[in-house]
């Protein structure tokens, strides 16, 4: 018997007492450590083997990294990866996940953050849309139309991209999922807050005032300290930062005006 009281009662379910939280930390540094001794001693053949789980933001993991992985796991026929692609990012911490991809740099906790990259996002509304409505020349129009944006409920200040834009702006509908507002925008209810590697290409959206909403982002890939010397975890990360520089042209595009001519070209990687 331990002698301690672990858990207590709240209102929100049972929580960690000060003495269950550095048992919990004991126990997550043997688990580190006897992870990490099984990949040194089973050699190269099984160091890429096992579980990985991600944590990313809707777009991030569905869009761009789920049709990626697969070219992974032809190569790693012994790993397994879960893609947890959800508006609230699972925990490092508590183990929730393996790997975490998030809009900004974590603070705390026992983690090493790395920079993926910046990312752009603009506004944009279907042709039906801007066909039955009154013409958008400059942010004050903006006023008069209908938008489409996040919930908030949703944990991220850095999704709140209407108050960027101005102060004023009320959303009509708001969702928790970014491809709920995708097709809403489609569908030609109102204007969106999109990200361009999602919405830059489709013949079927149009991007209203590109000088005046230009936004931009950026993803970080962070792991729990203990973890990242273990293979598998290595893997996947460094798989995923390649990836993103692979294709750094989808997030950070170049604006140009109706002449041809650059806006904004694509920013420089820190």
């Amino acid at each position: 018997m331990l002698g301690a009281v672990l858990f207590e009662r709240s209102p929100r379910g049972y929580v960690l007492t000060p003495q269950g939280a550095q048992l919990l930390k004991s126990a997550e540094e043997i688990e580190s450590t006897t992870l990490l001794a099984q990949s040194q001693v089973s050699g190269s053949a099984r160091e890429f083997a096992g579980s990985v789980r991600i944590a990313s933001p809707e777009g991030f993991g569905s869009y761009f990294l789920a049709r990626r992985l697969p070219s992974l796991l032809k190569d790693h026929p012994d790993l397994q990866l879960q893609v947890a692609a959800m508006p609230t990012l699972l925990s490092l911490t508590r183990r929730e996940a393996d790997i975490v991809i998030s809009l900004a740099r974590p603070t705390t906790g026992r983690i090493h953050a790395r920079k993926l990259t910046d990312y752009r996002l603009g506004l944009y509304a279907a042709p039906s849309y801007l066909e039955d409505h009154p013409p958008i020349e400059s942010v004050a129009d903006l006023r008069q139309h209908v938008f489409i944006a996040y919930d908030s409920a949703v944990p991220y200040p850095e999704v709140d991209y209407l108050a960027e834009i101005a102060d004023d702006i009320k959303p009509q509908l708001t969702s928790v999922n970014l491809f709920s507002q995708l097709l809403a925008t489609m569908s030609g209810f109102g204007l969106c807050v999109l990200p361009h590697f999602v919405a830059g290409h489709r013949t079927d959206l149009r991007r209203v005032l590109p000088r005046e909403v230009l936004i931009t982002r950026s993803y970080w890939l962070t792991v729990h300290s203990d973890l990242r010397g273990l293979g598998r975890i290595r893997l996947v990360s460094d798989f995923i930062a390649r990836e993103v520089a692979a294709h750094r042209t989808m997030f950070l595009p170049a604006v140009t005006e109706p002449d041809g001519e650059p806006l904004v070209a694509p920013a420089q990687q820190d």
